[in-house]
């Protein structure tokens, strides 16, 4: 078999990639390991960059019409006896334009929408319950139940996840960094009017709540490193204690799970891999980074990873720039934001993993000051959005430390809009020319 580009792994991020290759002709051979619906945890929060690329996708309409719009996340600082000390919020509507909100959705749901839009076009070809067993230079070898064959290409993209054959392929490794903390993870039924994000948090325990359609919410809590076993060996009813001692009003709604068999292990680790392309290969996703949970981002990370490396090889063909080197450009946009998004996300790790009162106050006392004051804001959304990237300045640190005051001047919208990434940002060979 022969085609253009071979993409390793169906999962969000290789599915973009595929939908943005085929829509312009190129021809993709996609191959995906499962042969159905996931049994573990997936991301499920899109945020605005997400649904701006899905809007040039042509997809955007039918995946907000799937999912649960976030506008404002509350985060909700208890006291010792868990009542509630502190309380701000993070609202993405400080973001200008069209993509200011999140999304919750299925994750399956969410795939089968990027697919069956892939599936309209003869030039993708999607083999599902396969998987590719190794990677030379222009050959795939694909294993299918029982048979063998081989698939040519000009491009290999691994979109396979952490244990990724492409990346093995290119000789590239990873070395993970493991937390202090695991978290458990489940979704079950909500009030019809919990309709925004919630993070309940004391010195020593947290729960994020996250609404998705029909009328559920997905949840993650905190426990300490290999406390899940012992956890499981209590009865169903502590597992519900544990959530409604910090968010009272879920009860009578995760009495709905009546037992641990829903209830899933999500254990966090960090890695960033020193290189996304060698040769006529390339990486995204979590092929190529791992990121901790708790902002939200791996699935983001791999839906912009493959927005921008998919734009790359559209232009490629179009102009019959097919030099490998190419693409470079895609890990030059990307390289950096990951890794400020990766750092980001560490950083909420730690403010929430160490079961200390201090380390409690400071982490409500620096969101009071965020939300006090526009400018830090504004950053904190942005950054978290995808669409933008402004750094923290030494005066932002001495603000959230109490050492500065707060500012308090709105941000023109015309500021803001210079914030976020313009085109040339995104796909600077189109200025710069391909080799």
């Amino acid at each position: 078999m022969k085609t253009e580009v071979f993409i390793t792994g169906g999962g969000i991020g290789g599915l973009t990639l595929a939908l943005k290759l085929v829509r312009a002709g190129i021809d993709v051979v996609m191959v995906e390991k499962l042969p159905g619906k996931q049994p573990v945890y997936k991301g499920e929060l899109l945020q605005p960059k997400s649904m701006q690329i899905f809007d040039g996708l042509l997809v955007y309409d039918e995946v907000a019409s799937n999912a649960q719009i976030i506008e404002v996340l509350d985060l909700i600082e208890l006291s010792k006896s868990l009542k509630v000390k502190e309380q701000s919020f993070m609202d993405y509507t400080v973001i200008p334009g069209k993509y200011n909100a999140a999304y919750m959705i299925h994750h399956e749901v969410l795939k089968k929408i990027i697919r069956q839009e892939a599936e309209k076009y003869p030039n993708f070809h999607y083999f599902n319950g396969a998987s590719c067993k190794e990677i030379d230079v222009t050959t795939a070898t694909v294993q299918k139940g029982k048979d063998q064959f081989k698939v040519e290409a000009d491009f290999f993209i691994g979109a396979e996840g952490r244990a990724s054959v492409t990346r093995q392929a290119m000789g590239i490794k990873v070395e993970p960094i493991k937390y202090n903390h695991h978290f458990i993870t489940v979704t079950f039924p909500r009030p019809a009017n919990f309709v925004g994000g919630q993070i309940f948090s004391s010195y020593n325990r947290f729960l994020g709540l996250f609404p998705l359609p029909d009328y559920q919410v997905r949840s993650v809590y905190l426990i300490p490193a290999g406390d899940y076993k012992k956890i499981k060996e209590k009865p169903i009813d502590h597992f519900h204690k544990l959530y409604t001692e910090l968010a009272p009003s879920i009860d009578g709604y995760v009495q709905k799970l009546e037992d641990w068999s829903k209830i899933q292990l999500m254990i966090p680790i960090m890695y960033h891999v020193d290189s996304y392309v060698k040769g006529n290969k390339a990486i995204i996703g979590d092929a190529a980074h791992a990121v901790h949970p708790m902002a939200g981002e791996g699935m983001n990370m791999a839906i912009q990873d493959a927005d921008i490396l998919g734009e790359l090889l559209v232009d490629m063909y179009k102009t019959s720039s097919l030099n490998p080197s190419n693409l470079k450009f895609y890990q030059n946009v990307r390289m950096e934001r990951a890794e400020y998004l990766i750092q980001l996300s560490h950083l909420s790790a730690l403010a929430y993993s160490f079961p200390f009162q201090p380390v409690s106050w400071l982490r409500s006392k620096t969101f009071e000051r965020m939300e006090e004051d526009p400018v830090l804001h504004f950053k904190q959304m942005l950054n978290v959005s995808g669409l933008g990237m402004w750094k923290e300045s030494v005066r932002d640190r001495f603000i959230q430390g109490g050492v500065m005051p707060t500012r308090k001047k709105e941000l023109p919208s015309e500021k803001k809009e210079m914030k976020l990434f313009s085109a040339e940002d995104d796909y600077p060979w189109k200025w710069k020319g391909l080799s």
